[in-house]
């Protein structure tokens, strides 16, 4: 893995930091909610619910806060939403430390939580391209998901300890610690002006953004791939259920959302031989077929062992990926755009994965979890494969000969960040 963008910017390794601490609080959260849910409810369906109200704010937020982020200062903004969302999770724990939490509570604050974090991401996304030179970017988007993946890494193990051992209102207080100690980094960071002249956020600003996106086959491409995979092949959501009601080993339930997250840092940390790949369409869509089929297989093993040995690989697919996906947008995507096409992004990366835990959770109650798991990840390889057929620009992308990619490139160049 090439470090190269942690050793020269000071303000990348702020960025990394930050992203780091703000997913270790932010998974232990992941880990608490559904299965205080789950344990308030006993209903897959209600677990899933949640990913259906958090639709709307990442909808809504997203856009806007894709916009905001191409006119206000963004280092600004990640400081407000960070501190926005400490606030909003001290109400969880609140909730937790009650007698008798209440569910309709944690809907509320979990619509809030997912609006403020929408805010938030365009301006993060938008901003990590400026803190290195053009040539560092693959390096850098691997470095930052290695780092988000060490917070996936330690939350979801920590919040499995923390619930059996002193209980779900602590996980909340150990997020907001995070939160804090975030949105810090971010202070620390030094102000990125805009180059150009900027408009303030409008309904015709995010259409000409979405516009632009659409228009693109290549950037089409990684964004309907991400929701196909995401939106049949996501197992997270039964987790709770996979251990208490097929292996009956509750106290695994941390292991399980740890697998996927230690296949992607093995995948992550052996990552230096992307920098050599530029069919990016070609190893996006090999990626995310590969994820959904480890996903498939997951759902029959007939131990927990396996079951999360084949999660491992997943995940290791799922952040190749990733890899990739990250790179077509940082390398190609114009400065003047960069934050409402962050704002789509994340809709792609969000929307697919709430969509997926509503599905999930319908055909476990319907079916069974097994089968929601295993049917999930075939379909996953049938809609990888057909959007593939479907955008043949994006199957045919080669970042050396790509026109945005060139054309950004002389960008970069021309403002001596090359």
């Amino acid at each position: 893995m090439d470090t190269t963008p942690l050793r020269e910017s000071r303000d990348f390794r702020l960025l990394f930091l930050a992203g780091t601490v703000f997913y270790f609080g932010g998974m232990i959260t992941y880990v608490a909610v559904p299965f205080q849910i789950y344990q308030l409810t006993g209903s897959n369906f209600a677990v899933g619910a949640i990913g259906l109200v958090e639709l709307a704010p990442i909808l809504v937020f997203g856009l806007y806060g894709g916009a905001l982020a191409d006119h206000v200062d963004r280092r600004k903004l990640l400081i407000a939403t960070g501190l926005g969302q400490a606030v909003f999770t001290v109400v969880l724990a609140w909730n937790a430390f009650r007698g008798e939490p209440d569910v309709w509570i944690i809907f509320v604050v979990a619509v809030a939580l997912t609006s403020c974090s929408a805010l938030q991401r365009p301006s993060r996304e938008a901003l990590l391209p400026r803190t290195v030179t053009h040539a560092q970017l693959p390096a850098a988007n691997a470095l930052s998901s290695f780092g988000i993946q060490l917070g996936l890494l330690a939350g979801p193990a920590l919040g499995g300890i923390l619930i059996a051992s002193i209980g779900i209102g602590w996980c909340f207080v150990v997020d907001i610690c995070g939160l804090v100690i975030a949105s810090f980094l971010y202070v620390l960071m030094r102000s990125y002006p805009h180059r150009e002249e900027t408009t303030p956020p409008s309904l015709a600003g995010i259409k000409e953004g979405m516009v632009y996106a659409f228009r693109r086959r290549d950037l089409l491409g990684t964004y309907f791939v991400d929701i196909v995979a995401m939106m049949f092949a996501a197992p997270v959501v039964l987790f709770p259920a996979l251990v208490e009601e097929v292996f009956d080993q509750p106290h695994l339930l941390g292991m399980l959302y740890t697998s996927e997250v230690i296949g992607a840092m093995v995948a992550t940390t052996l990552s230096g031989w992307t920098a050599r790949v530029h069919h990016h369409g070609r190893a996006i869509v090999l990626a995310a077929a590969a994820f959904g089929a480890m996903v498939a297989l997951a759902g029959v093993m007939p131990n927990i062992w396996l079951v999360a040995l084949f999660l491992a690989l997943a995940g290791a697919a799922d952040m190749i990926s990733g890899i990739f996906r990250g790179t077509v947008w940082s390398q190609t995507i114009p400065e003047s755009m960069r934050g409402r096409l962050a704002g789509i992004e994340m809709l792609s990366y969000s929307v697919g994965p709430l969509a997926g835990q509503v599905r999930a959770g319908v055909t476990a109650d319907l079916w069974s979890v097994r089968g929601a798991i295993t049917s999930g990840g075939i379909a996953c390889v049938a809609g990888v494969g057909a959007t593939a057929l479907w955008l043949r620009d994006f199957w045919t992308y080669d970042a050396r000969t790509d026109e945005h990619a060139v054309a950004e490139r002389a960008v970069r160049e021309s403002a001596g960040e090359d």
